[in-house]
């Protein structure tokens, strides 16, 4: 695995790529693997590390605050907007227009606030990450959660991170949640602030209406045990695009399904890709 870094607009961005194998035919379909809320590249090892990342090229990168990027020169980027520009520059800067973007959490609402601008883009992967075109939709996407508050807290204490960490997963999981611990332990707290304070001005686009618009195919995947986020609300969207024609329910898992179940997680991103190619 290589780590690297890029200039985005003047802010220092560092990303993992994983070693895919150039004798696989499938070597020159890249993805972009976005992490969410205090957590950082590494939380797509699991997948990059294994066979899918042999047979793609994948790339994660940190977003400005998060793991070991730089913070936010603006602390006005820590925002969906700020960070859906960051992803159209990377793809543009690393020569990648046409990957599939892959989303988790709020990287999901990063990618689908990204998508109008990645015109080229394959397709489109989200999960933990409900649409939504107002902060009162909110209360109806997502699930109560206390433990959710310290990712919006600028200061997080150990046993408030353990808490948020294991809503991340099915309850009762086995998974160590510890990486996802040193994760939002070692974000920039003005980035959970700024994230807070301008999705409460509603300083984010209309995801509503841009999956509803979307003519790219879009996967929305949902662990069954999810913590964090409503079945209900996703069945209720109007999606045209959306694969498969329905959400698709990972069980035994929950917010994470890329840490839980790596494999099965990867089996459903390679079908997708695979439909990706009967389209061409």
């Amino acid at each position: 695995m290589k780590q690297l870094s890029a200039k985005i607009d003047g802010q220092q961005i560092s990303y993992l790529e994983s070693p895919a194998d150039q004798g696989s035919q499938d070597a020159s379909r890249t993805l972009i693997f976005v992490h969410g809320n205090s957590s950082s590249a590494r939380t797509w090892l699991p997948v990059m590390n294994g066979d899918f990342g042999h047979r793609f090229r994948c790339l994660a990168l940190d977003l400005p605050g998060h793991g070991q990027s730089a913070p936010a020169r603006d602390h006005a980027d820590y925002s969906l907007p700020g960070y859906a520009a960051v992803l159209t520059g990377f793809a543009q800067e690393l020569g990648v227009p046409d990957a599939v973007v892959v989303g988790w959490s709020m990287g999901g609402q990063i990618a689908m606030e990204a998508a109008p601008m990645l015109p080229d883009a394959r397709g489109f992967v989200v999960f933990g990450a409900p649409p939504v075109a107002s902060p009162g939709q909110m209360a109806e996407a997502f699930l109560s959660n206390l433990a959710i508050g310290a990712l919006f807290a600028e200061h997080v204490s150990e046993s408030e991170a353990k808490l948020a960490a294991e809503s991340f997963t099915a309850p009762g999981s086995p998974l160590d949640t510890g990486e996802f611990v040193s994760d939002i332990l070692a974000t920039d707290g003005a980035a959970r602030i700024g994230l807070q304070s301008s999705a409460g001005a509603a300083r984010f686009a209309d995801e509503i209406t841009i999956v509803k618009e979307l003519r790219r195919p879009l996967a929305i995947l949902q662990g069954a045990d999810e913590q964090l986020v409503s079945l209900d609300y996703l069945h209720k969207l109007d999606i045209p695009a959306l694969w498969r024609g329905e959400v698709q329910v990972i069980q035994g898992v929950g917010h994470a399904p890329h840490q839980e179940a790596p494999q099965q997680f990867a089996t459903l991103l390679t079908e997708f890709i695979g439909d990706l190619g009967q389209q061409q």
